[in-house]
């Protein structure tokens, strides 16, 4: 197995570091803005009601629209994450087909092959996305542009392919999948 360039190396583990803090700061959102909107239409509202003070809606408006966006994005990136860590889906159909000395290089074709199918699926959310653009879709109550928040699904897409194909070219930078694995 050729040994992958440091380089490749430092680039897998800044791209996974960035996924990593993406996902961890979209879920953080999450979990701030719908806080602040419970706490406000739980809490404050009521008690400022029975203190007499009439203060009208008192949720964070557009929480849950925002907490919706945060999950596409945080999602999204979860699958090069998932990919980087090995921990995604694994079905064992065709396990034990071929023999077992063929294990490195059915290894390598597999990853070319998920890679490739990744791509196809990116396909598919680019045209999703470009047709959300150029039909000017809006996000219901914020009323914004939803094709930049939707460019996190093929981003997602593209991330996993072109770490399969990485994964391909220098079969040790593979993460180990866990012995738990289904």
């Amino acid at each position: 197995m050729p040994a992958a360039p440091l380089g490749v190396v430092k680039l897998l583990r800044g791209w996974h570091l960035a996924e990593c803090w993406v996902a961890v700061l979209c879920f953080s959102f999450i979990a701030l803005v719908l806080s602040i909107d419970v706490v406000g239409r739980e809490l404050y509202g009521p008690v400022m009601r029975w203190l007499g003070f009439e203060v009208g809606a008192t949720g964070l408006f557009g929480s849950q629209k925002l907490g919706v966006f945060a999950l596409v994005i945080g999602s999204f990136a979860g699958i090069g994450v998932a990919t980087a860590t090995g921990v995604h889906l694994l079905p064992r159909v065709g396990f034990g087909w071929v023999p077992k000395a063929w294990g490195p290089a059915m290894d390598r074709l597999a990853d070319v092959i998920t890679g490739l199918f990744l791509l196809g699926v990116a396909y598919y959310g680019v045209v999703f996305v470009l047709a959300s653009k150029e039909s000017g879709v809006l996000a219901a109550v914020i009323n914004i542009s939803a094709w930049p928040i939707q460019m996190a699904i093929p981003a997602g897409f593209i991330s996993a392919a072109l770490r399969y194909f990485v994964f391909a070219a220098w079969p040790v930078v593979r993460p180990v999948p866990p012995a738990f694995q289904e």
